[in-house]
């Protein structure tokens, strides 16, 4: 029973960085419906602590997320809706000015959170512009209104905890792979946004082990390290149609099952057998 926790467990360390935003219950989701000026639009946040309250301020354009954390090292993505709060968007935590990571769309503004502190926390988002691209002329109605989830997919939080930085060049070439190949086909499309649920319920915790054990976060890099290499391979081809995509998808599924598992049982059986 414990080999198979164990297998299984490695199996998700390779499948679920390639493809894909935490506390001791993992991947805790809050959808925010903000009304405003008869409209209602809906911040979703998902993180390793919870949102106890919120607060938006129209004429000061700012949505004050009130948090709640059992955690010290605190992990979070909110996506913003660009018709709600955009522009220049400036941050407070607990009154200081923060700087998150922001990437943004035609839609959403998708902000990764990394800051330190448990018990209650306060951050505040202040946007330059207010209720962009809504028709304003027309009678408000409270009804919500449609956003598009961003087209890029969230954080690689595992890898980002073993390699230290989004910015490393192992984070990088799994994080072109989603954006630049991954989501332009449909499958790739509809596999990530089924998939980010499943990833996103255990990553984070897995990313704060790294952070607090060194040893786990070697024995991770190590494990990682054949995945990130075989999908190197990928650079030289094509992923322009939904049978590439899948063709290749499975092909490389296969090649690191096999490195994981198939050839160090055969090690393994041919060690026995000598001895």
């Amino acid at each position: 029973m414990k080999s198979k926790l164990f297998i299984s467990f490695l199996l998700l360390l390779v499948v679920t960085p390639a493809f894909g935003a935490l506390s001791d219950k993992t991947g805790l989701v809050n959808r925010l419906d903000v009304k405003t000026d008869g409209y209602v639009f809906e911040v979703e946040t998902v993180a390793n602590f919870d949102i106890q309250d919120f607060n938006f301020d129209a004429e000061q354009k700012r949505l004050t997320l009130y948090i709640s954390s059992g955690l010290e090292n605190n992990l979070g993505e909110v996506y913003l809706p660009q018709n709600l709060l955009s522009g220049n968007l400036t941050f407070y935590l607990n009154g200081e000015k923060y700087s998150p990571t922001i990437k943004v769309n035609d839609n959403i503004s998708f902000i990764t959170l990394n800051f330190t502190g448990s018990g209650n926390n306060t951050l505040a988002i202040i946007g330059t512009d207010y209720l962009h691209m809504v028709n304003k002329t027309s009678i408000p109605t409270e009804n919500k209104l449609p956003t598009e989830m961003p087209d890029k997919g969230g954080g690689c939080l595992i890898a980002t905890a073993t390699y230290g930085s989004e910015l490393a060049p192992q984070v990088q070439q799994l994080r072109e792979l989603r954006d630049n190949s991954l989501l332009h086909t449909e499958s790739g499309k509809s596999f990530m946004s089924s998939f980010n649920d499943f990833y996103y319920s255990f990553s984070p915790t897995i990313a704060d082990w790294e952070r607090e054990n060194p040893v786990f976060k070697e024995i991770v890099k190590i494990t990682l390290t054949p995945m990130i290499s075989s999908l190197s391979i990928l650079n030289y081809v094509d992923m322009d149609s939904e049978v590439s995509v899948l063709g290749y998808g499975i092909s490389l599924i296969m090649l690191n099952v096999g490195m994981y598992f198939v050839a160090p049982g055969i090690v393994i059986r041919t060690i026995r057998k000598k001895f």
